[in-house]
């Protein structure tokens, strides 16, 4: 039996919805996760699925720490996520890696593709410039793109191909949770296909 690697437990994300300009007065809550349940064990995959506005995404930012629970609690290899603080939370940022349905968003349009996939690396791990330049080449190829094709910029790819891009890049810390959020919707379907075989 795989061991417990996320537990998701009565989790709960009210967004307060306020009136006026000036003087803000909360006047209800948005409930945009509602008491939800989960566990992933090493080496499974979970598919979250419902209909736009159901808490897909708010869902992922509180397994990320981008966002903070209104209650409940997420334990990563049995740990609450949000007791981590200092070198907890940077090894959490290692082993947690996400990526989103736009990878505009999320790649720097002034770094060379080669700088966006190392940066968790950089970060998160102390490697020598060989290992970060290995691990770079490594990924890339997961990807199917080229060694060459690491020393251009995002606006150089297609779609499908900066697509690609985020996820060498989520892979390269070694993570042992990917959050996908759509990470195909915004491509075209013959390239969807491919990027999801990835």
């Amino acid at each position: 039996m795989n061991k417990e690697l996320l537990r998701v437990e009565s989790l709960k994300k009210y967004f307060p919805v306020t009136k006026g300009l000036i003087l803000q007065k909360t006047v209800g809550y948005v409930q945009a996760v509602d008491g939800i349940n989960f566990t992933i064990n090493e080496g499974e995959t979970l598919g979250l699925v419902g209909e736009s506005g159901c808490g897909k995404t708010t869902t992922s930012k509180l397994i990320l720490r981008l966002e903070s629970p209104t209650e409940g609690a997420i334990y990563l290899n049995g740990q609450d996520i949000q007791s981590f603080g200092g070198q907890e939370l940077q090894e959490f940022r290692t082993q947690v890696q996400a990526v989103f349905q736009d990878p505009w968003s999320s790649l720097s349009p002034r770094m060379k593709v080669r700088d966006i996939v190392a940066e968790a690396l950089i970060v998160n791990r102390k490697v020598t410039n060989q290992e970060r330049d290995d691990r770079v080449e490594e990924v890339l190829n997961q990807v199917g793109l080229h060694q060459d094709q690491a020393d251009l910029y995002p606006h150089e790819f297609s779609g499908g191909q900066r697509q690609r891009v985020a996820v060498a890049s989520a892979l390269a810390s070694y993570p042992k949770l990917i959050i996908l959020d759509e990470p195909v919707s915004a491509l075209d379907v013959s390239i969807r296909a491919q990027v999801m075989n990835l």
